[in-house]
């Protein structure tokens, strides 16, 4: 399939297009990053589900997230959940290098948010 913009594949043209953008992406979604950071360090009502969220994004195999919980954020965390999102679509680091003492701070939300298992 082709696009009109010099008959270049519509996949190549959204490629260039993403690339170009990217910058913009990164700033957004790591202002996003901390302010949803500092919700989870707090005893908000939504603080658990913004924990989880993030540990959900730094390991999804270890921290499973149900998506359907991110109904019950604001509209503002709820995006700031999205811009997080769109930042680490194709990551340079992981989510947690992108903030000082990172590995800290994961470690903390680990030992708040994270779920008990039991057998």
């Amino acid at each position: 399939m082709t696009n009109n913009l010099n008959g270049l594949p519509k996949s190549l043209v959204e490629m260039l297009i993403y690339r170009e953008i990217r910058p913009f992406i990164v700033l957004a979604g790591e202002r996003a990053l901390n302010r949803l950071v500092h919700v989870a360090q707090q005893d908000f009502g939504q603080s658990r589900i913004v924990g989880r969220f993030l540990l959900g994004l730094y390991d999804g195999d270890s921290y499973a997230f149900d998506l359907t919980e991110l109904r019950s954020l604001d509209l503002a965390l709820f995006q700031d959940c999205m811009s997080v999102l769109s930042l680490d679509y194709q990551p340079e680091v992981e989510v947690h290098q992108r903030l000082e003492d990172g590995q800290k701070i994961w470690a903390q939300l680990v030992k708040r948010w994270a779920p008990v298992v039991t057998h």
